[in-house]
């Protein structure tokens, strides 16, 4: 089996009589705007008969993103959360509650994972070089001092004054694993709120649908062979779901021969083994952002297990021996000849 990764596509089909009869409107249109937002690509896509409205929802969608990179960016030396990196070990920082909230949340995450997903990761990671310049293993003694200022449980709230203490001067907290997801949820509330029954964002792969194609099919997601990227191996249908994957396909290092994914284990200082790539399929990006960078550290094994146990989630696991696991009740659809599922089925369903 050849290493899979999912392709998010938003394929926009043409429209079907019988779509029509299920009450898509004939005269609505997808638009769509694609730019570069925290870092990453981000593509905005709203249905709506109306273009000027379709237009201003996206413009809308693409401030509230920039509103939230603004909050919880740690490489800006203006927002929150880098003040409360700053003040680490020294003092409590008051927040926005809404920063509070989602450090609240990333907290009940690492409570649910054993610490397998934790946003205090960064003291870690600051040792390994992702960009191709790392020649090098850190030393043992270097990983081991790093995981020493690790620590969920550390990270201490007042619900008070939604104030945030580190305890540790050398700790700091990241939004990484699970800032894209957020901003994808606030994007899409933003542009339904101005009226935009459905649409698509889709932050480099963390993506989040509502509603259906201007035919009335629901969207389709691709999953693609990388060493045929524009072959589709199988789709998945999404309305009102939330994809997200985390591979180690574009962020890795070499050393020695040995390849080393971007992720971390936070429990550990070193980059997570046993899997290529992880996708979770739930109805909240924010969640499902964390939950993949969760089960990517959990590894197959426990990681299939941990999803199992959690209702309304699904997962699509490669391993690291070119294994595809997929969670009890994952639904995907095959294309032996790897056409598209307008081209399998004119009914907007596709066929097993």
């Amino acid at each position: 089996m050849h290493r899979l990764r999912l392709l998010f596509m938003v394929c926009l089909l043409l429209m079907q009589p019988q779509a029509i009869a299920q009450g898509a409107p004939s005269s609505a249109k997808a638009h769509k705007k694609v730019l570069l937002l925290m870092g990453t690509r981000f593509e905005l896509v709203a249905v709506s008969e109306n273009e000027h409205l379709a237009n201003k929802a996206i413009e809308v969608g693409v401030n509230e993103i920039k509103r939230i990179e603004a909050l919880i960016s740690e490489w800006q030396p203006t927002s929150q959360t880098s003040a409360i990196n700053r003040a680490a070990g020294s003092m409590p920082v008051s927040v926005d509650p809404e920063l509070y909230q989602l450090i609240e949340r990333s907290i009940k995450v690492s409570k649910l994972t054993d610490g397998a997903f934790d946003i205090s990761f960064a003291a870690a990671y600051k040792l390994w070089k992702f960009d191709g310049t790392m020649t090098k293993m850190p030393s043992p003694e270097e990983v081991a001092a790093s995981v020493k200022h690790i620590g969920y449980q550390r990270i201490k709230l007042n619900p008070a004054n939604y104030s945030v203490f580190l305890d540790d001067p050398e700790m700091k907290i990241g939004f990484g694993a699970i800032g894209k997801g957020y901003a994808a949820n606030r994007a899409r509330d933003v542009m339904r709120k101005m009226g935009i029954k459905a649409g698509v964002v889709n932050a480099a792969g963390d993506m989040i649908t509502w509603g259906k194609q201007p035919d009335g099919q629901p969207w389709f997601v691709g999953i693609a062979d990388p060493a045929e990227k524009d072959k589709v191996f199988s789709w998945l249908t999404a309305s009102e779901t939330a994809i997200v994957t985390s591979g180690d396909y574009e962020k890795y290092a070499e050393v020695d021969g040995k390849r080393y994914g971007h992720i971390i284990d936070p429990r550990t200082g070193y980059p997570a083994t046993g899997l290529k790539s992880v996708t979770i399929i739930c109805p909240d990006a924010e969640l499902a952002d964390a939950l993949t960078t969760a089960t990517y550290v959990l590894g197959p094994e426990d990681g299939l297990y941990f999803i199992n146990q959690l209702k309304g989630v699904e997962c699509l696991l490669i391993t690291d021996k070119d294994e595809m696991l997929a969670s009890d009740n994952l639904s995907l659809h095959f294309y032996q000849n790897r056409k598209s599922p307008e081209k399998e089925n004119k009914t907007g369903s596709p066929k097993p």
